[in-house]
């Protein structure tokens, strides 16, 4: 008898807004769903390869935007310094995936990457995106391809601007509403404007609960290289992206 295998879930951390705290949600989103006991592969999908420094891993030689567009991206997977963890490292060429991408997919209402990440289910459960901050062809594939999309949104007017853009993209798409899930990041509470904001947006439905201060053992990350939670003793902010990747699991179903 065969034994039933869950299909394997797509989440694309993104925004089309820099400075968010988008790869530290990537990056630590990844180690808890890891550590929780889910095989999961992080996809460093952003040319400034910043998920790939945090987990202090380089693109062996050959790999280039080619090779992962040929369908190779197996071949170039490496582990991580944490069980169950795997990662699929950024190469500066990836900067020109969008003219690659041009002509694949999206016009049928497609992704070219669903194919390209299609094999992967064998081996993972969990395929982490950490997405490059704009709104390109290459955002659309990855909107159309990702069951779901994690978005940190900095509870300012321009952020919310962000997210507007991404729902409009989304709905030219024909993509699904709930696909998209968002949460509050680098949170001042002091901050009048922040705490307004959240107010005013914490009941809609794309908002999950769980947030994310902003904390100086966050910012630390550049200099530590590992994800918060990896550190010995007590980790505050591990235990918001332990808390955000709960609600996303329970959001997902999975």
């Amino acid at each position: 008898m065969q034994l039933y295998h869950k299909p394997m879930i797509i989440c694309a951390v993104y925004s089309s807004k820099g400075g968010v705290g988008k790869t530290a949600a990537a990056v630590n989103l990844a180690y808890v769903a890891a550590h929780g006991g889910q095989k999961v592969l992080l996809c460093d999908m952003d040319s400034q390869g910043s998920a790939s420094y945090y987990y202090r891993i380089k693109p062996k030689k050959r790999f280039n935007r080619a090779r992962l567009l040929a369908g190779e991206a197996e071949s170039y997977i490496r582990g991580t310094d944490y069980p169950g963890l795997d990662l699929l490292p950024a190469h500066f060429s990836f900067r020109k995936l969008d003219v690659a991408l041009n002509d694949r997919g999206i016009k049928t209402g497609g992704s070219a990457l669903v194919e390209l990440f299609a094999p992967l289910a064998r081996e993972y459960d969990v395929l982490l995106l950490d997405c490059p901050p704009n709104l390109t062809v290459l955002s659309e594939h990855i909107i159309v391809a990702a069951d779901f999309i994690i978005v940190p949104v900095v509870p300012t007017t321009l952020s919310i601007l962000a997210l507007d853009q991404l729902l409009k993209l989304m709905r030219k798409l024909g993509c699904r509403r709930d696909k998209l899930l968002a949460f509050f990041s680098m949170v001042e509470k002091r901050k009048s404007m922040h705490a307004d904001i959240m107010r005013k947006y914490s009941d809609h439905p794309i908002f999950l609960s769980s947030a994310i201060l902003y904390l100086a053992e966050i910012e630390k990350m550049g200099i530590t290289r590992r994800p918060v939670g990896a550190g010995t003793g007590r980790s505050l902010a591990a235990s918001y992206y332990q808390a955000l990747w709960q609600e996303i699991e329970l959001r997902s179903g999975s």
